[in-house]
């Protein structure tokens, strides 16, 4: 198998969940969801990625905007009532 690179576009909004996403999973026991070491790679790397590049993410007023693009996410779907906590 090649190692070419694969390139994922999101929106700030997209980006702004999974980064919260992938860090609580980083950081609890959501960790067990994960069933083999060598998918660490690839999570540590995009989370990586994502917090380099959003802008504020550790700033404040973070929940907030993060609370906003869940709903401009959600109303982008339909308002689909799955996954809706968080």
């Amino acid at each position: 198998m090649d190692n070419s690179q694969i390139t994922i576009k999101l929106t700030s909004d997209e980006a702004l969940v999974l980064s919260d996403w992938l860090e609580r999973i980083q950081t609890t026991d959501l960790s067990r969801l994960v069933d083999d070491a060598a998918t660490w790679a690839p999570i540590h790397k995009i989370a990586g990625s994502l917090d380099r590049t959003l802008p504020g993410i550790f700033s404040d007023g973070h929940a907030e905007r993060l609370d906003a693009a869940r709903r401009r996410l959600r109303e982008t779907m339909g308002g689909s009532p799955q996954g809706q906590s968080g």
